[in-house]
């Protein structure tokens, strides 16, 4: 059996881990097959170094490092990689592998489009304006990522528009969003938060918009059957990348001898 670690953010709010915990338990249900672990890169224990040293003591020689991240950011493309070369170091034997990021696949976004609709408007209604929010970046073209998210989010609704917000000192800010949505026609505001877990970002967000009391709030993608899914994708896109560059090391061997 190959372990597969889901790697959060971490947050010192519990609510946050408490969700990646329930996230992955749904993931566990759907592949028995896989002995899945959760770590965390800041904030919260276990952090990876010490789940990889865990897994291997348990006698995995094979592990896929799944990153819980929206993004390709600093997080994915130093902190991680530095950790799992770390345990690459002290675990010479074992095969660890870093699986991409979750990213703004359409399982996501179809996740996140459930959470609007759990909040009780419909897909058809064109009064309804979608404030997408999220974290903010001070790299340009990462923000601009997410502007993009919710337009895939509008894309076969109804609805009167989408537009991002963020919850850092990023424009636009959350009011500015809904007024954006209003000038557009919404009459229906539906906040819907880009985050895997609740924490300080999503409540700063609800803050900003807490004198509105016309405004809905949908939950965070949590523990959505597509978060799942996609890890399990990610696993399996992962596996079939390193048996690749196996087979392409091997052949290249053959071919000096």
């Amino acid at each position: 059996m190959t372990a597969l670690i889901a790697v959060a953010h971490g947050s010192r709010d519990p609510r946050s881990s408490a969700t990646v915990l329930r996230a992955v338990d749904v993931l566990r249900r759907r592949r028995p097959d896989l002995d899945v672990r959760v770590a965390f890169l800041d904030l919260t224990e276990p952090g990876v170094g010490h789940v990889v040293d865990a897994v291997v003591g348990d006698g995995h020689t094979h592990i896929v490092s799944v990153p819980l991240l929206l993004g390709k950011a600093f997080h994915a493309k130093v902190d991680l990689p530095e950790l799992l070369a770390g345990a690459r170091t002290r675990h010479r034997h074992v095969s660890i592998v870093q699986a991409d990021v979750l990213g703004d696949d359409r399982l996501l976004i179809e996740a996140v489009r459930d959470r609007i609709l759990d909040t009780g408007v419909a897909l058809d209604d064109p009064t309804v304006g979608i404030a997408l929010g999220a974290v903010g970046s001070s790299v340009s073209q990462a923000n601009q990522r997410t502007r993009v998210v919710a337009q895939k989010l509008l894309a076969g609704t109804g609805w009167a528009g989408a537009v991002t917000c963020f919850a850092t000192s990023v424009e636009p800010s959350p009011d500015d969003a809904v007024a954006h949505l209003r000038a557009m026609g919404a009459t229906r505001i539906v906040v819907a938060p880009w985050f895997l877990a609740p924490g300080l970002l999503t409540d700063r967000i609800e803050a900003a918009l807490s004198d509105r009391p016309d405004v809905l709030h949908a939950d965070v993608i949590g523990a959505h059957p597509a978060l799942a899914e996609l890890v399990s994708r990610r696993y399996d896109s992962a596996v079939a990348r390193s048996a690749s560059v196996a087979s392409a090391m091997v052949g290249t061997r053959v071919a000096r001898t």
